[in-house]
Order: C-alpha cells, then sequence, then structure tokens
C-alpha cells in the first residue's frame, strides 16, 4: 500500500496494510537537529562531521531528508510557507555548530555571532537594525521568543495592529506551495500534511510574532492570555479579521493545489496543562469554536483535506469540543497528562478523531528510560491506538536533544516490528 493511501485509510478510522508513521511531517512531529545527526550517523547514513540543516529554527528542527524518511518507515512529508518563524528563507545556507557541538547548516540570515554573556539573539528578517526577537541562551538547544510589546492604549486598542502579520497570499509564496506540492505528490508516495500558516486563533507561540520587526497591540504572553477573559470582545475582533483572511487564502490555495494535500495543519493553540485544561469548555466554545467551525467547514465541504490540530496538556474535557468544531485530528496526543489515558482517550473519541502521536512519551519514557521500557510503551500504543484505524504513529511532540539515541533506534524497529495489521 501507498504510504498516501496507508494515511487517508486509517483517517477515515479504517485498518490500512500498517499503522501510518510520521516523524518530521509538521512542526510539532519533528526531531531536534542534534539528534537527526546523530541518527544519521547511527543509521550510517553519514560520513561523520555531515552538517544537517536546521528546518525550523525557532525550535532548532533538522531536515529529515527522504533517506532517513525511509529509514524511519515515515508516511508523510511536510510543506511550509516561503518564510519561517523569523521572518526569512531558508536559503543561502552557512554552516555553524550548536552549543553540544553539532555540525549545522543554518539559512543565512540566522545569526551565529554569540553576545558577550555566550547567548545568541535572533533578529526579525535577519535585521539587526531591529529589536531582537528570539534568544538562545548560552548552551541552550533552541530559541525563547523575546516579548516585544510596546505600550498600548487601553482605551483606543486597534485590531489592526493584532492582525498585522495576517495578509493575503501572495503570488510568490503561492507559487512556492504549488510547486512543492506538485513535486511531493508526483515524485513520491508520501502524504502531504500542509502548514499555510494564519490560520491559529490565539496560538501562544505566535503571538509574539517573532517575524515582525516591530510588533504591535497585545503581544505579551500573560497579557494575551488575561486579555482573553478582560478584553475578550477585542480578542473576538482580531479572530474575526484573521478568519476573514485565513479563508480567503485557503480558497486560493485551494484553486492552485486541489487535493494533492491530505491534511492540513489548522491550529497550534495550546489549550493544556499537565493537570487540567487551561480554559473552560464554556470559554473555547466562545472564544475559540465559532473560528475553528467556519475554518473546517469550508475545508470539508469544498475540499477533501483532514484538518489538524495541536494542542498539548489535559485537554480530555475539550475534545468532544473540538470534534463538534470539525477537527478530525488530534496531536500529540499528551498521555502523560491528566486524564489522558492511551485506553479511555481510544473508548471515548477513537471512533470520532484521529490520534496523531501520542506513540511514547517524550518528557519521561524516550529521553530517561531504558530501551526496553520504550519497547513497551510503544507497543502498548500501536495496540491500544491502531485499533480499528484512526491513529498516525508520532511521538507526544518533538524529539528533543539529549535523547538517547538507543532509545530512539529501539522505538523505530518497534514500530518497524508491531505496525502491521492484525495488531498484535
Amino acid at each position: 500500500m501507498l504510504s498516501r493511501e496507508r494515511v487517508e485509510l486509517s483517517l477515515a478510522h479504517k485498518e490500512p496494510d500498517m499503522v501510518p508513521v510520521d516523524f518530521g511531517g509538521g512542526v510539532v512531529t519533528g526531531i531536534n537537529v542534534s539528534m537527526v545527526y546523530l541518527l544519521r550517523q547511527a543509521l550510517k547514513l553519514d560520513k561523520p562531521g555531515t552538517p544537517v540543516k536546521v528546518i525550523e529554527p525557532l525550535q532548532m528542527l533538522g531536515e529529515i531528508k527522504p533517506d532517513l524518511m525511509e529509514a524511519l518507515g515515515a508516511d508523510v512529508m511536510p510543506v511550509t510557507g516561503l518564510y519561517n518563524m523569523f521572518g526569512y528563507k531558508n536559503t543561502g545556507w552557512k554552516p555553524w555548530v550548536t552549543f553540544g557541538g553539532t555540525p549545522v547548516l543554518v539559512p543565512g540570515n540566522f545569526n551565529i555571532d554569540p553576545e558577550p554573556n555566550g547567548e545568541i539573539l535572533m533578529y526579525p528578517e535577519g535585521d539587526k537594525s531591529a529589536p531582537a526577537s528570539g534568544k538562545m541562551p548560552k548552551d541552550g538547544f533552541y530559541f525563547d521568543a523575546i516579548v516585544r510589546q510596546a505600550a498600548f492604549d487601553e482605551e483606543n486598542l486597534k485590531v489592526e495592529d493584532n492582525t498585522e502579520e495576517f495578509k493575503l497570499i501572495s503570488k510568490e509564496e503561492l507559487e512556492h506551495l504549488r510547486v512543492n506540492i506538485e513535486k511531493i505528490y508526483n515524485e513520491t508516495d508520501k502524504a502531504i500534511l500542509a502548514n499555510f500558516g494564519g490560520t491559529a486563533f490565539g496560538d501562544i507561540a505566535l503571538v509574539p510574532a517573532p517575524w515582525l520587526k516591530n510588533p504591535k497591540g497585545i503581544r505579551d504572553l500573560t497579557e494575551w492570555y488575561m486579555s482573553t477573559l478582560i478584553r475578550r470582545d477585542y480578542v473576538y475582533q482580531v479572530f474575526e479579521k484573521q478568519c476573514e483572511i485565513a479563508l480567503a487564502n485557503l480558497k486560493t490555495i485551494y484553486s492552485a493545489v486541489g487535493d494533492k494535500v491530505s491534511i492540513v495543519y489548522l491550529s497550534g493553540a495550546d489549550f493544556g496543562t499537565q493537570t487540567s485544561s487551561f480554559i473552560s469548555p464554556e470559554a473555547y466554545r466562545d472564544l475559540y469554536m465559532p473560528f475553528h467551525k467556519k475554518l473546517n467547514s469550508w475545508i470539508h465541504l469544498n475540499t477533501k483535506w483532514k484538518t489538524f490540530m495541536h494542542s498539548c496538556g489535559s485537554i480530555s474535557n475539550l475534545i468532544d469540543l473540538f470534534i463538534e468544531s470539525g477537527f478530525d485530528i488530534l496531536n500529540p496526543v499528551q498521555c502523560s497528562a491528566v486524564n489522558m489515558g492511551p485506553s479511555l482517550l481510544k473508548e471515548r473519541f477513537g471512533k470520532k478523531i484521529t490520534f496523531w502521536g501520542g506513540g511514547v512519551d517524550t518528557q519521561k519514557t524516550l529521553p530517561f528510560g531504558k530501551p526496553e521500557d520504550v519497547i513497551t510503551e510503544v507497543k502498548e500504543r500501536i495496540k491500544i491506538f491502531g485499533k480499528d484505524g484512526g491513529f498516525v504513529f508520532n511521538t507526544v511532540h518533538n524529539i528533543q536533544a539529549k535523547t538517547p539515541v538507543d532509545n530512539i533506534l529501539a522505538m523505530i524497529d518497534t514500530v518497524k516490528k508491531y505496525r502491521k495489521y492484525p495488531l498484535t
């Protein structure tokens, strides 16, 4: 069975020949660049010292090239926009060595010059005349966004300030998407997970807008979260404008790429903590659900795309509402959070939504367990989530730096051994 068929059959809640697998198909299903390097060495895909490209600099995700994708048994490939999270293109590659000693290639506008205290600052569009928008501490593994919120007039908040980053797609960007989607669709059998951008309402990773030189409006993380309550009407108006632009862009993109895309990444707005959701079902229904419904409804009425939402944490009290909003896929399925046990999730929601992730815990088991712990957990998760389809194997969020390579190899080998239907 082709990878594309395998993924789409599972998304239809039917059992394909094997459980589909994703490693690197999206910005929340990837692998830290240091681990990509070590995996390529362990699998003898490269000579020692061969650098790996950093394709997403904020999280420092590494490129999963076709040879590694095949070695991992992956069925999904990504398509993203022209610009990364810091607002510059992934072009003009140059060498750098991470704090941990990994040889990498970074885009030409990636700042590699450390500050006197050893930290690395990143600048929007690579422009050092603008205030820095990201910071990697000395000996760190990825960047933290720098809050650059200017003073604002409480009585004169402007929707255009918090929506300046949302624009109608340019011809250049549209052509970039069309060419890349055509290439993957025609030259591989992989399912395409596309991130068109601009469709996530209140994604806290995006609120500081590290790609904008001088972001206006409410950009502080705490201030934004408080605003969803104390400035609810303002946030609603921001979402209305964003939704209007997002719908227009989805229509334009679909006219260019059609149904070659299998999955669209719509939302990365986290709604959960380790122990509970941090908004009530009533708050989700009031502020977020109207806009999630609009996007999902248009997609399902006009395309064959399946829609993907990402939310970490304990969110079992919200999943019914995500389903009602029209989402087809839930990621990363953080089974270690309260009320997120795999059997419970599969029993309650498994016929209504596809679980994309949950394959192994990336907070404890994969980084700190032994290979036998990894094997046991992966086998269990495949058996539970894979029953009757509706499951794509992936770790719980990105594989982090300093994860033991033997544990990753144990995961890969176990997936290969136990992913075939009928599951054992």
